[in-house]
């Protein structure tokens, strides 16, 4: 299977393609109000000129509403940011030459949960907000967390991929710190906060959409344009210096373009794990390091898994709702400690 897919690689994205636009009318039928797949594809082609007058008039107005208004926001949302993550991820290894860097290595998810809980409590305290001061306050908390730890870690003009990680990761917990005394402090809001910080895609729309598609379309565009790039910077610095590369300008420009992506992502939904972390890793082993290859796939793979996710995520439990970061983390986390154990043997 490994094999066949590196020697075709555009039937294995064509097939890849086909899952994910299945799951999508799988996700649209699934919810309070179930319906066919057949009945979510004509309810969602209805509305498009020329092809909606071949859907039946059947098709209810109640289906369409929920359709638009509600599930297709919510799937698009998911998608794109587990399109973003995947792709954060899928760079970020390559510059830090570490197959366990994630989105969140530079502390940015800590800095949009603490933004995002600095907007809550201003809100329950009286103060007159806006009503997306949530997701302004975490995408300026996770683009200030960024700014931060470049400007800690870089030596002149400079940025050795140690100080990064070691930065980040200090600033990681001095935010993770703060941001665990206001909940102690603020019990009574503290089940919103902690269920901000595990994800969730509930209040997606369409003006949220327009915001977060632009920033991780644009941005994955410019990743692939630095794929090159990335290759040689796998070889290591000194050896891609040596072929022509500017290692500073370009870990630079794929750190702020990351930082970028995943604050809109974070921003938006809230801090969803393993997903930049899990989808990178499994199709590196599939793909090689051809991040010309690797790039789109993981965009798709993102998408999928993500997707995935969340819908397990609402139909799991008629009634209720779970944290999308939480299915992420249950079937990410096994398949790494699966990867773990193998490795170890291998050592052995």
């Amino acid at each position: 299977m490994v094999n066949w897919i590196g020697r075709n690689k555009k039937k294995a994205f064509l097939f890849l393609l086909l899952i994910f636009i299945f799951l999508v009318l799988v996700a649209i039928t699934l919810g309070t109000a179930s319906m066919s797949i057949g009945e979510a594809f004509y309810a969602l082609i209805k509305p498009i000129p020329i092809l909606g007058k071949l859907v039946s008039n059947e098709i209810s107005t109640a289906s369409g509403v929920i359709i638009y208004k509600i599930r297709l926001p919510r799937i698009l949302m998911a998608s794109l940011v587990g399109m973003g993550l995947s792709v954060v991820g899928t760079s970020f290894q390559a510059v830090f030459r570490n197959p366990m860097a994630d989105p969140y290595v530079l502390g940015i998810s800590s800095g949009g949960a603490l933004g995002a809980a600095i907007a809550m409590l201003l809100t329950a305290w009286g103060y007159s907000m806006p009503f997306s001061a949530v997701t302004i306050f975490a995408f300026a908390g996770a683009l200030i967390t960024s700014f931060l730890v470049y400007n800690i870690a870089r030596v002149g003009n400079s940025l050795p991929t140690v100080n990064l990680l070691l930065a980040g990761i200090a600033i990681s917990y001095l935010l993770s710190a703060c941001l665990s005394i206001l909940m102690v402090f603020n019990s009574n809001y503290m089940e919103r906060i902690v269920f901000w910080t595990l994800g969730s895609f509930n209040a997606a729309s369409y003006s949220q959409l327009g915001i977060v598609a632009p920033v991780i379309f644009i941005g994955t565009i410019l990743m692939y344009g630095l794929s090159r790039d990335l290759n040689l910077m796998l070889t290591g610095e000194e050896s891609a210096k040596s072929l022509g590369i500017e290692v500073e300008k370009v870990k630079k420009l794929i750190i702020i373009i990351g930082s970028l992506i995943v604050a809109a992502a974070v921003a938006f939904s809230g801090v969803i794990g393993f997903v930049g972390l899990l989808v990178p890793h499994m199709l590196r082993m599939v793909l090689g390091p051809n991040h010309k290859s690797l790039i789109p796939f993981s965009a798709l793979g993102g998408a999928i898994f993500l997707l995935f996710s969340d819908t397990a995520a609402r139909s799991i439990l008629p009634s209720s709702e779970l944290p999308v970061g939480a299915v992420t983390a249950l079937i990410g986390a096994p398949y790494f400690i699966f990867l773990f154990l193998k490795y170890k043997k291998r050592g052995m």
